[in-house]
């Protein structure tokens, strides 16, 4: 029996996270042994150039010493305490300094309790329990944010997922990315308390914002005395030293991030402005708690991982000039095709549409090939490179990318052209 069997006998679709299936694009999905720099080892003894990188957990790349050696360290003295350390102060203070629009952070287990509990926050300062979202962009399995947009720019929620009472989602109202006038309009009952947006779209694919979209969010909050949250999990010093915020120099009230912040290990972080944080328990009524929330394994890995990142001035550069190089030879791929499609970048996170020639908002997504990327991928994986398991999301780089991206750009290419 395979592994792939057997996990199917106990775990739902067989994986504990429904993106590591692979039925977008057909067979089973390989089973990580180890990894290394830019390589994942299969079971199977397959070493393949990795481009999911824990979807985008990594940006230096698998198994750095810089980032295991003090995890290590830090199991040695317990993995966890119930009580405060040193090192969580320090890691707080390392956020802090990075992030522009955080000035008090808390730590919690998941991106999906950090956006969860920026709602909450923004709700009771507020005083209003409506939040704007958008289609496509993805902030976490809470249940206010399972929702599934209609045809209108402005949709009042429906659940989109069984088990979400739609009295849960009846506050969420769902505006088209990169378009300010639809968020707009979910203004108008007077009762919307925040924002929430990726300031990269990254789960329908790498979708840039257009420009003057984030400046109108802001704008369009402060004129109505809402809160708008950047949701940077994925962009989080990865698009820039200190995330989307400062690379398109944009403030938000509230930011969320995970992936990168610990160092690919399990956790998170909420913060933004100091009267805001400081309404979060104990300090102010706004409950929220974890048993694990700045445990030190995660907080071992996410300093690690951020003052190596302060310690490199020139990784945002290397990443910058990676991706581009990949772009150029992508875009140069689909030409050669004489299909259509298109390949959207933000520094190191990208994605190869097949078949639309823009995306902007998740309506352009149904322009997607999906067979063609799926033979497509299949092509690559078979070749040594392992792509994401779906045409609606990014790929992300890694620093140790370098000395194999020509190899790895030469399978893409191919795959681009021979799968047409």
């Amino acid at each position: 029996m395979t592994w792939w069997e057997r996990a199917n006998r106990v775990m739902p679709g067989g994986v504990n996270s429904p993106v590591r299936t692979f039925s977008a694009v057909g067979g089973s999905p390989p089973f990580a042994a180890s990894a290394s720099g830019p390589h994942v080892i299969t079971e199977d003894g397959r070493s393949l150039i990795d481009f999911i990188a824990s979807w985008g957990a990594l940006i230096f790349g698998h198994a750095d010493p810089r980032i295991i050696e003090p995890v290590i360290a830090a199991a040695s003295r317990g993995t966890s305490f119930g009580i405060p350390t040193r090192a969580e102060v320090e890691l707080a203070e390392t956020i802090v300094s990075l992030v522009p629009a955080v000035d008090v952070v808390r730590m919690v287990n998941s991106g999906t309790e950090a956006t969860a509990t920026s709602i909450r926050v923004a709700r009771a300062a507020t005083g209003r329990s409506g939040i704007v979202k958008f289609e496509g962009c993805y902030h976490g399995h809470a249940d206010a944010f399972l929702v599934r947009a209609g045809s209108g720019a402005a949709t009042m929620g429906e659940p989109d997922s069984p088990g979400v009472p739609a009295r849960t989602v009846s506050d969420t109202r769902s505006a088209r990315f990169n378009d300010v006038d639809s968020a707009q309009s979910c203004f108008a009952d007077g009762d919307v308390g925040a924002v929430i947006v990726e300031p990269v779209a990254g789960n329908m694919g790498v979708v840039p914002p257009e420009p003057g979209f984030l400046a109108g969010l802001r704008q369009l909050c402060d004129d109505n005395g809402a809160l708008l949250i950047f949701d940077e999990v994925m962009t989080g010093f990865r698009v820039a030293r200190g995330g989307a915020q400062e690379r398109f120099g944009i403030t938000p009230d509230l930011t969320c991030l995970g992936k990168i912040v610990a160092g690919g290990t399990a956790a998170a972080a909420y913060g933004g402005r100091e009267d805001l944080m400081r309404m979060v328990s104990p300090d102010g009524p706004v409950y929220q708690a974890g048993t694990l929330s700045g445990n030190p394994l995660a907080v071992a890995a996410g300093l690690a991982c951020l003052r190596a990142i302060s310690a490199d001035p020139g990784l945002h550069e290397r990443l910058e000039a990676m991706g581009e190089k990949m772009e150029e030879r992508l875009r140069a791929a689909i030409s050669q095709s004489g299909r259509p499609g298109v390949v959207q970048r933000v520094g190191a996170m990208l994605t190869v549409f097949l078949g639309p020639e823009r995306v902007i908002s998740w309506d352009d997504t149904i322009e997607i090939d999906r067979d063609r990327f799926a033979r497509f991928h299949r092509h690559a994986l078979d070749n040594g490179v392992l792509l994401p398991p779906s045409p609606f999301e990014a790929w992300f780089l890694m620093d140790s990318h370098g000395p194999v991206i020509d190899e790895a750009g030469d399978v893409l290419c191919r795959a681009i052209v021979e799968t047409a």
